[in-house]
């Protein structure tokens, strides 16, 4: 399992916000080429997910709570569930876990994988943020 904290400089609701725009995760996750499903993210919600270097799986909102978003996603021979808390000062904790032959192969890839997606996660709610 990788692990990382982080605390945003915003309040929860835009954090949620950037979570819960499956449709834009491309933006700022590199792994993801492109997700089309529902336009609000909700649990249960599925989508359609390429990946690098250009897989087809499936996307799902496992858990959709005020202090947590867990997002499931899988390709062939690869699946990972990563969840994302966030508690009232702002500070944001990702943990992921992956599996698959796959996933065993890309593991070294991987490492501080956690720390990078926050950071895009930060830059993009700023980016939100200034927009708004």
């Amino acid at each position: 399992m990788e692990q990382a904290t982080e605390t945003i400089n915003a309040g929860p609701a835009a954090i949620r916000h950037v979570l819960l725009d499956a449709l834009a995760l491309p933006e700022w996750n590199e792994a993801f080429l492109a997700i089309d499903g529902p336009d609000e993210a909700d649990r249960g919600a599925h989508y359609a997910l390429r990946v690098r270097p250009g897989f087809a799986g499936e996307l799902e909102y496992t858990v959709v709570e005020p202090d947590r978003i867990e997002i499931s996603w899988q390709v062939p021979g690869f699946r990972e569930v990563g969840t994302w808390t966030i508690s009232p000062d702002s500070q944001v904790t990702h943990t992921f876990e992956q599996s698959g032959p796959l996933a065993t192969v890309l593991r070294p890839a991987y490492r501080d994988i956690a720390t990078i997606r926050l950071a895009r996660l930060a830059n993009r709610v700023r980016q939100f943020s200034h927009a708004a």
